[in-house]
């Protein structure tokens, strides 16, 4: 781990470029850490989208989950907002997976089987 000193003497500020981003160092405007991001969760992804019922950490609530669809963070924020119209309760994307209120597997897996991915229901 790099000292504090190492951590606090990176450059924040340019007259030439503006704001500079953490990871990269470049401006702000000409930052691509998103899109690399983006990338590598792509690359790391099998081409099934797995669908589960969690309540863990949710006070005995239950959410199902959406994992591992193969599409960009532009279009996964259209299919969460499609599909928490479809089940017509709220939700949240956080990291590329999608978390719907509610227990609504067999819902999501006929819409997104119907959208063309190849979907599995996982967990119990």
């Amino acid at each position: 781990m790099a000292s504090l000193k190492d951590q606090l003497s990176g450059l924040v500020y340019s007259t030439e470029k503006g704001a500079l981003c953490p990871q990269c160092s470049e401006s702000v405007d000409a930052c691509i850490c998103a899109e690399l991001d983006d990338q590598s969760r792509l690359e790391g992804l099998d081409g099934i989208v797995r669908i589960r019922r969690e309540t863990s950490g949710r006070k005995g609530k239950g959410v199902t989950t959406i994992t591992g669809i193969p599409v960009p963070e532009a279009e996964l924020k259209a299919l969460s907002k499609k599909l928490k119209k479809t089940c017509g309760t709220g939700g949240a994307l956080k990291d590329g997976v999608i978390e719907i209120q509610g227990d609504h597997r067999e819902k999501l897996k006929a819409v997104l089987e119907k959208d063309g991915f190849t979907v599995k229901l996982a967990g119990g």
